[in-house]
């Protein structure tokens, strides 16, 4: 079954011309790893994406997720479980792939207080600090972070050297970006939490 909240690997492959790379797009509700020199692209509003390698060998991969608002419900324990499933997702993919657990490192952006719908809950240092605590708990080092602020990003990550380019987005040209987000959102917070525990055991 699948759920509105599962995270799904991204198959929006493309050649990139400018780095000269296979590369994957990250959307909403994605993950993509890889054990190749690949470049994994997302564009960031109030998502966060966690970039995460074996530093040793290179495999890597980065996720994009949002907690859901649901509307004070309950709020950390539902919101942190898409979160955490999240996170784990790729991480265990990761490990599927040969990496390490011992020698994984992150990279975390996003969480920008970008979509008007989204500033008054205050979704962006919820996603932000999400992340971060998943992390610590989980001893995985983050040796870089881009995080809050009020601006997109589109952050390019190479797994196999660890290299990140953020680059800040003007508003103007974001429409996508928006739909995008708030599509995601309103896929979350109207997906059934209902035989969630599947997932979980």
């Amino acid at each position: 079954m699948h759920h509105a909240y599962d995270e799904s690997l991204s198959n929006n492959r493309y050649f990139d011309r400018k780095f000269g790379l296979e590369a994957a797009k990250i959307l909403p509700g994605e993950y993509y790893v890889s054990n190749q020199d690949a470049l994994l692209v997302t564009v960031l509003g109030s998502c966060v994406a966690a970039c995460i390698r074996d530093c040793e060998s290179g495999i890597g991969g980065m996720n994009h997720f949002m907690l859901p608002d649901d509307g004070g419900r309950d709020v950390i324990a539902t919101s942190a479980r898409y979160g955490t499933y999240a996170m784990e997702v790729l991480i265990n993919h990761l490990l599927k792939l040969g990496a390490r657990r011992n020698r994984l490192e992150a990279k975390v952006f996003g969480g920008g207080a970008v979509l008007p719908s989204l500033t008054s809950s205050n979704v962006g240092a919820r996603n932000a600090e999400f992340v971060l605590d998943f992390l610590k708990t989980e001893k995985i080092p983050i040796v870089a972070k881009d995080l809050l602020d009020s601006y997109p990003r589109k952050v390019y990550y190479f797994p196999l050297s660890g290299r990140v380019l953020v680059k800040k987005l003007h508003r103007v040209h974001n429409d996508t970006l928006f739909s995008r987000e708030n599509d995601y959102k309103a896929r979350l917070s109207g997906s059934s939490l209902a035989g969630e525990v599947e997932l979980f055991i």
